[in-house]
This record gives C-alpha cells, sequence and structure tokens, in this order.
C-alpha cells in the first residue's frame, strides 16, 4: 500500500491541547468493522460492550520526563528527548536543533546538569546518575500539543495503571480509565491483564517509504507474565473476547503470538523486543477488540487500525469523527473498534 493512503486532513481546532477535567468524560466512537456502523457514545459506557469472561489487556508503562531544555554555551536553546541510556553517561537523544556539533557543551536546568554532544544522537552527562538526571526532566508532550508541560500533565500524561518506567510517550488509549471505572468492569466479571511496552520512537517515527511495506520499525521493549499470557490463550479458545487497550497492547499480544522460540525469562516472564508492522494485509491472531485514540496522518498506528478495521472503515470513521467534533490525538476521544 501507499503511504498517502493513510492521508486525511484535520482542522487544527479538532488536536485536543489539554485533557479533560475528568479522564472518563470523553466521547467514544464505537465501530463495527463487520457492517462499517458507527455509534456515538460516552467512554463510560464502554462497560456496554463488555461481556462476563472477556479479557481486558492495559500497557503499564510508565513516562518518564524525559524532556530536558538546555542551552549552547552560545546561548541558544536545545531542545532533548532522552530515548534511553545506553552505556556510562551516554544516552540516546533527539536534539532540536539537530545539527549540533561533537563537542559542544549544553547546560540543563540553569546548569545543573550539564552534557557534550557525541554525535547528532548521543549526549554524554557529567553525570551517570539516570535518577539524577530524569529527576532535572519534563512530561514529554507529543509536540501537536503547542504548549509547555504543566504539573497536571506530570499525572494526567499517565495512565492509571502505569507501573513501570521507561516510556517516552503515553499509552493514550488507557488515559480514558478511572479507578471506579476499572472497578466497574471488573465487577462485569471482566478481568483485567497487564502487558509493558516502553513506547520510543519506533512508534511515533515517521513513515518516509512511499511503499509502506519498506518501512522499518525501531525495536521496543516488552514484557508480559507468562500466566497473564496463558489465561491470554485460554480465554481466547473458550470464545471469550480479547480487548486491547491501545495498539501498543495489540502489538505485544501479536508478537508473542508470533514467537517461533520460547523467549521466556528464568523468572517465567516473556520479555524481549518487538519491532513488528502491523499494516493491512497483516491476519490478527489474537486481538478481537480494540480501544484506541485518533492518530495522526501517514502514522504505524493509524496503518495498525486500518489493518484491524479495514482502511475503507477507518477513513469513513474519521470522516465521521471529524464532522462530529471529536477531539483527536493524545489528550482526544476514543474509537471502539468490534
Amino acid at each position: 500500500m501507499q503511504l498517502s493512503e493513510f492521508a486525511y486532513h484535520l482542522p487544527k481546532e479538532l488536536i485536543a491541547q489539554y485533557p479533560l477535567e475528568r479522564r472518563d468524560a470523553s466521547r467514544l466512537l464505537v465501530l463495527n468493522r463487520e457492517n462499517a456502523e458507527v455509534t456515538h457514545r460516552n467512554f463510560t459506557d464502554i462497560t456496554d460492550y463488555l461481556e462476563e469472561k472477556d479479557l481486558l489487556v492495559v500497557n503499564d508503562t510508565q513516562v518518564l520526563p524525559a524532556r530536558l531544555i538546555g542551552k549552547k554555551e552560545t546561548g541558544g536553546k536545545v531542545d532533548c528527548l532522552l530515548l534511553k541510556k545506553k552505556t556510562g553517561s551516554d544516552f540516546s537523544v533527539l536534539l532540536k536543533p539537530s545539527r549540533l556539533k561533537p563537542g559542544q557543551r549544553i547546560n540543563f536546568n540553569g546548569g545543573s546538569l550539564q552534557a557534550t554532544v557525541i554525535d547528532r544522537n548521543t549526549l554524554r552527562f557529567d553525570s551517570a546518575d539516570a535518577d539524577y538526571i530524569y529527576e532535572k526532566g519534563l512530561i514529554p508532550l507529543p509536540p501537536y500539543i503547542k504548549r509547555e508541560p504543566s504539573e497536571e500533565d506530570f499525572y494526567r500524561y499517565q495512565t492509571v495503571f502505569a507501573r513501570e518506567p521507561g516510556a517516552v510517550a503515553a499509552p493514550t488509549a488507557g488515559l480514558h480509565f478511572t479507578p471506579d471505572l476499572l472497578s466497574k468492569i471488573t465487577a462485569k466479571g471482566v478481568k483485567t491483564v497487564s502487558v509493558t511496552l516502553h513506547i520510543n520512537y519506533a512508534t511515533f517515527n515517521p513513515v518516509k517509504e512511499d511503499d509502506i511495506s519498506r518501512h522499518k520499525m525501531h525495536k521496543e521493549y516488552y514484557r508480559m507474565g507468562k500466566d497473564d499470557f496463558s489465561l491470554v490463550r485460554q480465554r481466547k479458545q473458550s470464545g471469550s473476547k480479547i480487548v486491547c487497550v491501545g495498539t501498543t497492547s495489540a502489538r505485544v499480544l501479536e508478537t508473542l503470538a508470533g514467537l517461533k522460540v520460547d523467549k521466556r525469562s528464568a523468572g517465567g516472564d516473556y520479555r524481549g523486543y518487538t519491532d513488528l508492522f502491523i499494516y493491512p494485509g497483516y491476519s490478527f491472531k489474537i486481538v478481537d477488540r480494540l480501544l484506541t485514540n485518533f492518530h495522526l496522518p501517514r502514522s504505524t498506528l493509524l496503518m495498525l487500525v486500518s489493518a484491524f478495521a479495514g482502511a475503507d472503515n477507518i477513513k469513513r470513521a474519521y470522516a465521521e469523527a471529524i464532522k462530529q467534533g471529536y477531539r483527536f490525538y493524545s489528550y482526544g476521544d476514543a474509537m471502539l473498534i468490534i
């Protein structure tokens, strides 16, 4: 398929800049992939689409305060996103501006943290203490949110089930859940299990190939408990629905379904790195229903939901969401594909 097939126009005013006052106050567009029917609901109505013995799968990754604002010694501003620690005090980073010269020094947080440019994607900090470095950071809001992060974002850009630090972006489909709503879901006899996928540059790396099949995903770390994955298999075989909260949860399950060798750790968990790229033509092996937000044009996330629901269905659903004034992207409304 061609990259141009995943383009659409979104009015700027529909890009959510702030979260709603209540997490579960968002709207919910329900898309039936069999007949392309679209239904408009409130997010709290998601309980109507869950049945006893269904399994809800969430991503428990926690977003790191991975954005640092600094200055070059010449005074120019530097925006830094910490992607991952490499060795010693070296970090893989995204820098703006990107054309910094090796050897240049950068002062962060008023000079309390300093680093040297090794190359365009590597910084060497004066401190090797990762916790100390992240203490100086901000929550890395996506670039389409045109404001600086606030104190509120430190908890609103995290899911209520975030447990495992390691992501540089939130699994946004999970942002709509509250403890009360999760309790109501449990009361219906729906069990919730967790996976971990630490979202990094792989998820939001722009697709540049016209032929999308040539796009290469970067690897992202994942983990899932042995017992939890066994439960997924059992529920799947018994006819219960596997409902994934977010594309990241779906990628973990589909990665595990496709493993040719057992990748369990000594402790029994499945863990490793996935570069699974799901786009139309992919045959899902485990996921029955998918809860997701509305995604950017030409993104791998839009391609995944198009693979799950059908590209034409997604195009029609997005057009309807735009017509009805849904809020898009990270702090926006949700879509349930059934």
